[in-house]
């Protein structure tokens, strides 16, 4: 009689414990799971304190005024919605408290909590305003806001694979957004504009590579230099010459939305994804490529190996500085084309310190998206939402302060983070300097 021993999680291949077997939770897991129930707790609270002050309908227009295919409005009365949304996240809070859910079941959970705080946070804030929440606006509004967003989760997610932190983003951003914005001034070129921010994306890359490859520099120290050294020569630069001369300098193309024929007309589904810039449309094509590139072809795989055991890439011949290198640079190019989005993409002028942050952002994406360019695409396109959200909020007259909506990105940030996202693990080697034995 033979005898089979059980290891992991000590489960039958259906997912359920072997008679006898109980599982033991990790205690990072446990963490996770208790701060994830306290939060939708404190959702479900808030949504519950707000139902009762809520009066009025909330109307949500599922289609633009201009739409050629009206959509009905939904009319949700405002109280009963709120107070139901608060309901369902509180069974979700008491759900993953309990630690009775299994994995599949608290996934649910945790969807049925976040839809329940959009779908309060919404009808709280347009009941009883004579305006209209329009959703197809705020999902628009959305991946537009989101482009920059993936395209510097992506540029992490290529230097981050090949074992170099970067939190250098902002500054690609801020160098690219300035290049673009000079360049597209000069020649009133968009494609020139375009190029001339992703070679500047690439050049901070390339620093960055330099000091961290060669000169062992602390990566993390050297991403928070690159980032100033960012923010003071564009400054200057921006004081001195644009500043100056602002028609020769600071009158940038902006790019205009382009409609797909045929398929923007689809109701609902066309204006959102089929009426959008090439800069959208670029990113949404870059996050398939960077995965193709990462997981489905050899150079990919000897990135992914720097990445997590270098001396052993070397063993096999692979050159682990180069692979690193032409990584990170080419990082740098998927942040010039999210420093574009800042001048010819959007605002059509370059300002100081306009990136705002979104560099940081973007790297909170990619940690939520455990270092994946997809998942790390769709977080970032969490955080698009979030933003638009407050933008579109506000004009409803929302309860909310203004100011709160403002900060309501980086508190989904730190929330998300902190509470949500749970034990996650870089590239084995990230961060570490290489030095050939």
């Amino acid at each position: 009689m033979s005898t089979q021993v059980s290891t992991g999680n000590n489960t039958h291949a259906g997912g359920t414990p072997p008679s006898g077997l109980s599982q033991v939770e990790a205690p990072e897991n446990r963490i996770q799971r208790i701060s994830t129930g306290v939060l939708l707790g404190i959702i479900g609270l808030l949504l519950l304190w707000g139902s009762l002050g809520t009066t009025g309908d909330a109307k949500i227009a599922l289609s633009d005024a201009f739409d050629a295919v009206q959509l009905p409005t939904l009319v949700l009365p405002g109280m009963m919605t709120v107070a139901l949304c608060a309901a369902f996240a509180l069974l979700a809070a008491a759900g993953y408290l309990s630690g009775k859910l299994h994995k599949r079941a608290a996934n649910v959970a945790g969807v049925i909590g976040a839809f329940a705080l959009l779908i309060g946070l919404i009808t709280w804030a347009a009941a009883g305003s004579v305006a209209v929440f329009t959703m197809t606006n705020q999902l628009q509004g959305t991946l537009a806001v989101a482009t920059p967003l993936v395209f510097g989760a992506l540029c992490g997610a290529l230097s981050e694979r090949a074992g170099v932190v970067n939190i250098a983003i902002e500054g690609q951003f801020l160098t690219a957004a300035f290049a673009g914005a000079i360049t597209g001034s000069l020649t009133k070129s968009l494609l020139a504009a375009l190029i001339a921010a992703i070679l500047a994306g690439m050049a901070m890359g390339a620093l960055l590579a330099l000091f961290a490859l060669k000169y062992f520099v602390d990566h993390v120290v050297l991403g928070v230099v690159i980032n100033l050294l960012a923010a003071g020569l564009t400054g200057f630069l921006f004081h001195q010459l644009v500043k100056e001369d602002t028609a020769t300098y600071n009158a940038v193309p902006i790019m205009q939305r382009l409609a797909i024929p045929g398929l923007s007309k689809i109701p609902f589904v066309g204006p959102i994804l089929f009426n959008q810039t090439a800069l959208a449309y670029l990113a949404i094509l870059m996050v398939p490529f960077v995965w193709f590139l990462l997981f489905k072809t050899k150079w990919g795989l000897r990135v992914r190996a720097v990445g997590e055991h270098p001396h052993a890439a070397d063993t096999v011949g692979i050159n682990v500085v180069s692979t690193k290198f032409v990584a990170v640079v080419l990082g740098g190019a998927m942040a010039g084309l999210g420093g574009a989005y800042f001048t010819i993409g959007s605002t059509g002028a370059f300002r100081p310190d306009m990136t705002v942050g979104n560099g940081f952002i973007a790297l909170a994406a990619l940690i939520m998206g455990r270092w994946h360019p997809v998942y790390a695409a769709l977080m970032a396109l969490f955080f698009g939402f979030v933003t638009q959200l407050g933008q579109t909020l506000n004009p409803l007259g929302s309860p909310i302060d203004s100011q709160f909506l403002l900060m309501l990105p980086y508190v989904a940030t730190i929330i998300a983070v902190a509470g949500l996202v749970g034990r996650v693990r870089a590239p084995a080697a990230d961060g570490d300097h290489f030095r050939k034995e």
